[in-house]
């Protein structure tokens, strides 16, 4: 099971510790968003955040673009260290060329869903993607409440999971409740926000651990 903090939830006065922190505490992965503010109406993490981020850890890192035009900048990212580049279809004319720049750059390639998005607006996609970001709110802020018609999509999706070997990992509102049903679905894991881990005035360690004791190592 994958746990991958988002860092959007922090305050950045000392990355280097809390990097640390959520190692220790058994956090598998680290969840990078990045917004221009047109996409979504929002802005969170540039290329300095991310570079920082990847340079002060020993984690996979996976980098969610909530950016019009993604394929100008997959160089960038990717130069940056980022391991998985997750974009949303709809952000640019020509997502395959997008798949195709981050496989040249010699990293993985993710597609996002947002609530309003259908399976069969990305099918094709998925013949050359194995990672899948489901959200389970709009994108571009944390802390909303959780849209429960996603799971409808989630459900379809999760039966398509051993055709086309996707990794399926949701991201948005996830509470330890709906961690432990999706993962008996089959979900292969979480992005852990407000709803779980930060705010919650617990060592992280702790949070996890009991995440880890409902939903899986």
């Amino acid at each position: 099971m994958i746990y991958s903090p988002s860092l959007m939830c922090l305050e950045p006065s000392n990355l280097r510790q809390t990097i640390a922190d959520l190692e220790h505490a058994g956090a598998n992965r680290l969840h990078l968003d990045v917004m221009d503010g047109q996409y979504v109406s929002n802005f969170a993490m540039g290329l300095g955040d991310v570079k920082a981020v990847c340079n002060n850890t020993r984690l996979e890192t996976e980098l969610h673009l909530m950016i019009l035009n993604p394929s100008r900048y997959i160089d960038l990212f990717a130069s940056a260290g980022v391991d998985i580049i997750y974009f949303h279809p709809d952000a640019d004319r020509h997502p395959t060329m997008v798949i195709q720049k981050i496989m040249e750059a010699g990293k993985k390639p993710g597609i996002v869903l947002n609530p309003g998005t259908s399976i069969e607006s990305v099918r094709e996609l998925l013949y050359i993607v194995n990672n899948v970001l489901v959200m389970g709110v709009n994108p571009g802020h944390a802390g909303q409440v959780y849209l429960s018609y996603v799971d409808q999509k989630l459900l379809r999706l999760l039966d398509l999971k051993e055709r086309f070997k996707l990794e399926v990992i949701v991201d948005g509102a996830c509470s330890l409740e709906r961690m432990r049903k999706w993962s008996a679905d089959g979900v292969d894991g979480f992005v852990l926000g407000t709803a779980a881990l930060f705010g919650l005035n617990k060592p992280y360690k702790e949070v996890i651990d009991v995440i880890k004791k409902n939903c899986g190592k």
